[in-house]
């Protein structure tokens, strides 16, 4: 044993909540150790008070509000929560670097990606500006961007979802620390890239010694790389010990709920095949994202997001869209409901060409196809009450006003919210019951097809589930077909009757699910399975006792 101190260790740790919140702590008690090398995975589900853990290590709560209100916090040996803000400066990224969840909120979008990771460099090093741009560019390689030079001339806004997350964990990377905070940085990622960042940080540790706390909902990735789990339940440590462990025997009924909600890769068995009518053809879409850029952003290159797709959705069934980022899911998704116009092709709903409707035509069809958007926040009205959000369409499409806002309430109940609910706002609720209100929303006009972008990426597994499992049941209920795009495999294989699978905008596999999960023809289909985070690890079953 050496007398090295631990990199991170935390001590009777309370953080306070400001007063007419649900509670007085948002973590009470909290005792976590992480020693060199070592990746701790701290779980819970949303509100547990996990990244206000992190907050409070990189001395980041918005205080006075929420503050720390007891405990100690040392980073080797040396305590932090005395430090005056201008010591904390020199800490944070040289020595303690955190890894956000969602990148447009640690990226400037007036600043290109390049500029951002000189900042960094320029601040804490010596380097001469040819060596900071040769690291910058070393490093968009090692979180394997596609195209380094043209990345780093980019503006956040002019490359993906999943490009960005890895700029966000280059830029935490740069300067090696010894204390990497990653708070679900792989949530909005797909597998592939999943594997690629947990297997580099995993190699940045090993390197370099640096000790891990990764933040994630996620036990696919908690079995891929955690020596370590910790779990927390409103604020309380309920379970704490060795990986596998915890993965396996779970002791406390917390971590079973959580493990239990995991879904399986195993798709449920396949329905009967039956003639079903086809309700929306895709034929020979295509679209290209012109060439852009200019003197000071550099010229980045055209984009074929989408060549020659053609698919069928049949009354009642579920078609997922997989592939990584990239891939052109979400612009097939777009163009189906008409939010992006293509460049060559048709959509047809129930025989009709849509993208052939004139404005008129368009708004008397758009009742028949609607769309649930991955983030429900940004979908949603912030000003408008939930009642007025959900009979907004149908008022629109000349539904008298009340009876529309009764039918509002009655779908928030087929959604398994309270009808008390009609009254709040959006950000009077969590993620969860957001996405359920977006889905109501969906459901109001009464549409034969539900377009859904990855409606259950940022949610926990716990909150997932009800999700999936209300889709399945209003899908089996109304007769709805969906048209489902994800990255995560393992929702697919719960929800999708059948898939197809993306790769830089063909489809390079399609048939039914469990045929597709259990013998992949194409390399890619392949590679993206052999991909998925704690793909060895089977959760137990646990049987439902009498509560």
């Amino acid at each position: 044993m050496t007398d090295t101190p631990p990199i991170l260790q935390i001590r009777d740790l309370k953080i306070a909540l400001p007063k007419g919140a649900d509670r007085p702590f948002a973590l009470e008690g909290l005792d976590l150790t992480i020693e060199p090398g070592e990746i701790v995975c701290l779980v819970g589900e949303s509100g547990s008070g996990k990244s206000l853990c992190a907050g409070a290590i990189m001395r980041l709560l918005p205080e006075p509000h929420v503050h720390v209100a007891g405990g100690a916090i040392r980073f080797m040996g040396e305590e932090l929560l005395g430090k005056t803000e201008t010591e904390m400066r020199a800490i944070r990224g040289e020595d303690i670097a955190m890894i956000f969840q969602e990148p447009m909120t640690a990226l400037n979008p007036q600043k290109t990606v390049g500029w951002q990771l000189d900042e960094v460099l320029r601040l804490h090093t010596r380097m001469t500006r040819a060596e900071r741009k040769a690291r910058a560019i070393e490093m968009l390689e090692r979180v394997h961007i596609p195209d380094p030079a043209s990345a780093y001339n980019a503006y956040p806004h002019q490359i993906s979802g999943g490009q960005r997350q890895r700029v966000v964990i280059a830029m935490a990377l740069l300067l090696s620390p010894k204390l990497i905070i990653a708070d679900e940085p792989t949530t909005a990622l797909d597998v592939t890239t999943q594997l690629q960042i947990l297997k580099l940080i995993r190699e940045l540790q090993e390197q370099e010694g640096a000790g891990v706390l990764f933040i994630t909902h996620d036990f696919g990735v908690v079995a891929e790389i955690a020596d370590k789990v910790a779990v927390l339940c409103k604020g309380e440590m309920v379970e704490q010990g060795p990986a596998a462990e915890v993965l396996n025997n779970p002791q406390h009924a917390y971590t079973r709920a959580l493990i239990g909600a995991v879904p399986a890769l195993t798709p449920p068995p396949v329905k009967p095949v039956t003639q079903a009518p086809v309700v929306l053809k895709g034929i020979g879409l295509k679209k290209t994202f012109a060439a852009r850029g200019g003197l000071l952003s550099g010229k980045r290159k055209a984009v074929v997001a989408v060549k020659d797709l053609t698919f069928q959705l049949h009354r009642g069934e579920t078609l997922g869209v997989v592939g990584e980022s990239g891939s052109g899911k979400t612009t097939v998704s777009r163009i189906v409901t008409r939010l992006l116009e293509c460049d060559a092709g048709k959509v047809e709903l129930d025989g009709k060409d849509l993208l052939a409707c004139s404005p008129r035509e368009l708004r008397a069809m758009r009742k028949y196809i609607q769309m649930v958007f991955q983030d429900p926040m940004a979908s949603l009205n912030p000003r408008k009450r939930v009642v007025d959000l959900i009979a907004q369409g149908p008022i629109v499409h000349g539904a008298d006003p009340d009876k529309a806002r009764a039918d509002a309430r009655k779908l928030l109940e087929l959604v398994e919210l309270s009808p008390a609910a009609a009254t709040r706002f959006p950000h009077e609720f969590s993620g969860g019951q957001r996405q359920r209100i977006g889905i109501a929303r969906a459901l109001a006009l009464e549409p034969k097809v539900i377009v859904a972008d990855e409606p259950v990426s940022a949610l926990d597994v716990s909150v997932q589930a009800q999700v999936l499992k209300l889709l399945a049941d209003l899908r089996d209920r109304l007769n709805l077909s969906l048209l489902f795009v994800t990255h995560d495999l393992r929702v697919a294989a719960q929800l999708c009757d059948r898939i197809i699978v993306m790769q830089k905008g063909e489809i390079v596999e399609s048939g039914l699910t469990a045929e597709v999960f259990a013998n992949p023809q194409h390399a890619y289909t392949q590679n993206l399975l052999s991909s998925i985070p704690g793909r060895d690890w089977t959760p137990p079953s646990f049987r439902t006792d009498a509560a």
